[in-house]
């Protein structure tokens, strides 16, 4: 398999489905294309049939899109318990990954990924009502399923992928989640985002990058 993504600093659509293929062991081969330049549209062409990262190319198989990229691995890698096994807690991972698969766009927009960069943001109120949302549904599944592990529906799925690159916007910018209702569950839920061994390794190559 290959994994077509973007720079390691910039590219939150490419961090989340390389996660879970470090997360489950899979042995595949990065192809990365330097965004943000002129003869980017170029360089993903031949590769993406959307023109964009992240894909997946699997024999003759490209399949496009991080959240169809997770979906297609769980389906090809049962025993690698990407969902989990117990159905509640399967679907509301899966609706926490599809709400942030389509949500969130002021801080989208006004927070981008960048794993360099330390400041303060003075952020609009469209973002603040994005991250007490944020705060709201990471405080409400960690204290559900609190005694199971300590990501977002116990243990580690591909909500979680889904949520990493959120941790990182969160500390780039210096948004203290207390000051949007957290009480500590999300806090401590981020700090565990931010240390998986997998985004450790993705992070510390994110800063070699020029």
């Amino acid at each position: 398999m290959r994994l077509v993504i973007g720079n390691k600093n910039w590219s939150t659509w490419s961090l989340r489905p390389w996660l879970v293929l470090k997360r489950m062991g899979a042995s595949f081969e990065e192809v990365t294309v330097q965004l943000r330049r002129e003869e980017t549209p170029a360089d993903i062409a031949p590769l993406s049939p959307s023109g964009k990262v992240p894909a997946l190319i699997d024999d003759d198989l490209t399949i496009w899109d991080s959240l169809a990229i997770c979906e297609y691995l769980a389906d090809k890698f049962p025993k690698a318990g990407l969902w989990p096994a117990d159905l509640a807690a399967r679907g509301l991972a899966r609706a926490a990954s599809a709400e942030m698969h389509s949500g969130f766009p002021s801080l989208r927009g006004e927070c981008p990924m960048d794993l360099k960069l330390r400041t303060k943001a003075d952020l609009t109120e469209a973002t603040m009502t994005d991250v007490r949302r944020i705060v709201r549904l990471w405080s409400d599944l960690r204290a559900r399923f609190e005694g199971q592990g300590p990501f977002l529906v116990g243990q580690w799925s591909i909500a979680d992928a889904y949520f990493t690159p959120v941790a990182t916007r969160f500390r780039s910018y210096g948004i203290a989640l207390s000051d949007y209702g957290d009480t500590g569950a999300a806090g401590r839920y981020a700090e565990a985002l931010l240390a998986t061994p997998e985004f450790r390794v993705w992070e510390e190559a994110a800063r070699a990058e020029p």
